[in-house]
């Protein structure tokens, strides 16, 4: 899988663990007001754009997994993603009131109030569009850092194992 894919597919993870929060969720249930403002600031995150952007990535990060170097898979799979992509659309909507409830469990109306009108700024636009491309970049920052750090630590516990003596 290439680095992009990769990084597409860790991109669309990081995307739906922040907008899905997947720590444990609260027990009580949102006012229809909360909903009702957070379905508001969801739109104007346009986490429908987001979502309809990521699926075709998504999916063509599946497709080595699935294919597995097969002609014929590769053609049917290609035939397929459309039709894969238009069931996803149809369910953006399902998935949108889901995260508006998550978000109306987690914050106060006042807190959605103020979280809307913030990403209805110029400022808040400008974090909307760039943030895509501030986590591409952080997550490559985090590949070189992850695989440097790695690579030392490696080395540095065969160092210690072979000061006690061990044979590696």
């Amino acid at each position: 899988m290439s680095y992009k894919v990769r990084a597409a597919f860790v991109s669309l993870l990081l995307l739906l663990s922040t907008f899905l929060e997947l720590s444990p969720s609260r027990a009580e249930t949102p006012s229809p007001e909360a909903v009702t403002i957070a379905k508001e600031m969801v739109v104007s995150l346009k986490m429908a754009d987001q979502f309809k952007t990521m699926m075709p990535i998504f999916l063509q990060a599946m497709k080595p997994a699935i294919v597995q170097g097969r002609p014929d898979v590769d053609r049917d799979f290609d035939t397929l993603t459309p039709m894969m992509l238009e069931a996803f659309q149809a369910r953006v909507d399902q998935m949108l009131d889901s995260v508006a409830i998550i978000y109306a469990s987690h914050f106060t109306v006042d807190d959605l109030r103020a979280l809307t009108a913030f990403y209805k700024t110029p400022t808040g636009q400008k974090f909307l569009k760039e943030t895509p491309i501030v986590m591409q970049e952080t997550m490559a920052a985090g590949q070189k850092f992850g695989q440097s750090a790695a690579t030392e630590m490696r080395q540095r516990m065969i160092d210690e194992l072979r000061k006690k003596g061990r044979d590696l």
